[in-house]
């Protein structure tokens, strides 16, 4: 538990520095490509959630899915915005 801990805490910390690296005008097509990655986490989190009997590891998996899903719906939210800032004003 205390190794899983670890790599979730610097894994946390990476990513978070990656993540404000990046400019702000490449932040809208990478949440487009990233929607990708969160659908295979909520597929795996799914499926971890209903094969183990842990209820620790059930409850991690749910909160997977809740955070997965959330960034699913923003960046389709994002991108679907995206196209309608370029159209011309009439």
């Amino acid at each position: 538990m205390l190794t899983n801990l670890i790599v979730f805490i610097l894994a946390s910390i990476i990513g978070s520095e990656v993540i404000s690296k990046v400019p702000a005008t490449l932040h809208t097509p990478l949440m487009s490509g990233s929607n990708a990655v969160s659908g295979i986490t909520i597929v795996g989190a799914l499926v971890v959630a209903g094969m183990v009997g842990d209820k620790w590891a059930m409850y991690i998996g749910m909160g997977a899915v809740i955070v997965a899903t959330i960034n699913v719906v923003g960046g389709f939210l994002v991108t679907d915005r995206m196209p309608q800032m370029f159209k011309k004003k009439a």
